[in-house]
C-alpha cells in the first residue's frame, strides 16, 4: 500500500488577527491533537476567530480553536472547543511568559498548518491590540489603494 503524501497547502487562518492586532514577533509551535481532530483538520473544519494562547502553570495551550467533530467519527469523538497544548522548548515558553506578563502582550494564533513531515502547527504571533482610531486609518488606507488600482485600469 502506498504511503499517502502529507497536504502541505492546507492552511487554516485567523485574517481578522492582522486587523484587530499589531504583530511584533512570530513563533512556531507544535500542537498536541487527538486522531479525530487530524482528520478534521486534514478536511479544513477548523476556526480561529476567538483563539488565544494562555500560560497554564509552566505550559501553553491553544483556547477557543474550534475544530469540528469528524463527521465519520464515532462515539470517542473529540471536543470541538477543547484546550490543546501547545509545544515550545522551555526556553522559549520562558520567554513568551515574561514577555507576556510584563508588558501586557497576548498570544494571538494565525495559523494552523501541516509541516513537511506532516505535522500539525500552529504560527503564534506575539501581539499588540490595536485601537479603533488604528483600525479606522487601515481601512481608509486600503480603500484609497483600491480607488487607485481602479483608477490606474481604467485608463
Amino acid at each position: 500500500m502506498s504511503k499517502k503524501k502529507p497536504d502541505r497547502g492546507l492552511r487554516i487562518t485567523n485574517r481578522k488577527a492582522r486587523f484587530n492586532f499589531e504583530l511584533l514577533e512570530r513563533f512556531e509551535a507544535g500542537i498536541c491533537l487527538q486522531g479525530t481532530e487530524v482528520k478534521s483538520l486534514r478536511s479544513g473544519q477548523a476556526s480561529l476567530e476567538e483563539a488565544y494562547a494562555r500560560f497554564q502553570g509552566s505550559e501553553l495551550y491553544l483556547i477557543n480553536c474550534h475544530i469540528k467533530p469528524y463527521e465519520h467519527g464515532n462515539i470517542m469523538n473529540h471536543e470541538p472547543l477543547r484546550p490543546r497544548k501547545l509545544l515550545l522548548r522551555r526556553r522559549e515558553i520562558r520567554k513568551l511568559a515574561t514577555r507576556v506578563t510584563q508588558r501586557g502582550l497576548t498570544l494571538v494564533p494565525l495559523q494552523i498548518y501541516f509541516s513537511k513531515r506532516g505535522l500539525a502547527k500552529v504560527e503564534l504571533a506575539l501581539a499588540r491590540g490595536k485601537a479603533a482610531h488604528d483600525k479606522r486609518e487601515q481601512i481608509k488606507k486600503r480603500d484609497q489603494e483600491r480607488e487607485i488600482r481602479a483608477a490606474l485600469k481604467r485608463r
